[in-house]
């Protein structure tokens, strides 16, 4: 917590976040930093979100928020326009507007340690984590990578863990599907914040029991499991990464003695799950 009777400004927070979450951890495609805002506006009020929309726009007005703090960027691809009469347009005239910065932690923030995958692995009750894909030129221990491997408090198998997994992590219409035997034990898991089907091959090589990521495509996981991969389990993007900004803000609350809140606003874009009367859904 700061020292001073002051608010701290937009600008403390960026560097505080900066220290954190250093921008050159994030991958070349990535655009993560200070978005827009006043470098030295006070900031009372945070809000935390996994997506900066409009729904996400009117919780941080509606609650007199300075900053928030995003996972996911607003502009991660290229605009020619911020013209009121567009998507991201009007999502920016607002902020600007209301005083309210925007600040995005993206794969800087999966790489951290504690980062993302650290979160996800906590709601999941797995002790003794390592990455799953070590982060290179770090010395050994540093424990910053991509994603997460740890141990269950005990044993469960697939269907039983399906449901432990779905209980213990933010609900969607999605929900938690699995792949693989049902009653395949599962001890060991791998865990990988946002779409993790890239490092299913990491996960083989670990030589874990079962895999947790999200937006799994078909052919992939159909592959891996033919070639005797680690059982999956596929859950809402949103969901994976909402962990995390409790963790964020528990940390900006603790620096700066500032409000902090997390949006537990569902910004899944799948709104509802149906199953057909002829499908076979097995229950855990």
């Amino acid at each position: 917590m700061t020292d001073t009777a002051a608010p701290p400004t937009v600008l403390d927070v960026v560097n505080a976040l900066d220290r954190r979450y250093p921008r050159d951890w994030a991958e070349s495609w990535d655009r993560v930093g200070l978005v827009l805002g006043d470098l030295a506006h006070p900031v009372h009020r945070v809000l935390c979100v996994v997506d900066c929309v409009p729904e996400t726009v009117d919780e941080a007005l509606a609650a007199g928020a300075d900053l928030v703090v995003a996972h996911h960027p607003l502009l991660l691809k290229p605009v020619s326009s911020i013209a009121p009469d567009t998507y991201k347009g009007r999502i920016i005239h607002r902020m600007i507007r209301g005083d309210v910065a925007l600040y995005v932690a993206h794969t800087n923030a999966d790489v951290a340690n504690p980062g993302v995958s650290d979160a996800l692995a906590a709601r999941l009750d797995l002790t003794g984590l390592r990455p799953l894909v070590p982060a290179t030129g770090v010395a050994a221990g540093d424990g910053r990578g991509t994603g997460r491997i740890g141990e269950l408090p005990g044993p469960m198998d697939l269907a039983e863990f399906t449901g432990y997994a779905a209980s213990r992590l933010p609900a969607t219409s999605a929900g938690v599907r699995s792949a693989g035997d049902p009653a395949r034990t599962v001890r060991t898991v791998a865990v990988c914040g946002g779409a993790g089907d890239s490092f299913l091959a990491d996960a083989r090589r670990a030589g874990v029991d079962a895999y947790l990521c999200a937006d799994l495509r078909h052919h992939p996981a159909s592959e891996h499991l033919a070639e005797e991969g680690p059982a999956l389990l596929d859950v809402a993007h949103w969901a994976t990464e909402r962990p995390w900004l409790d963790d964020v803000a528990a940390w900006l609350g603790g620096q700066f003695g500032v409000t902090v809140t997390v949006s537990d606003v569902d910004t899944d874009p799948w709104t509802v799950h149906a199953f057909s009367s002829s499908s076979k859904e097995t229950q855990p």
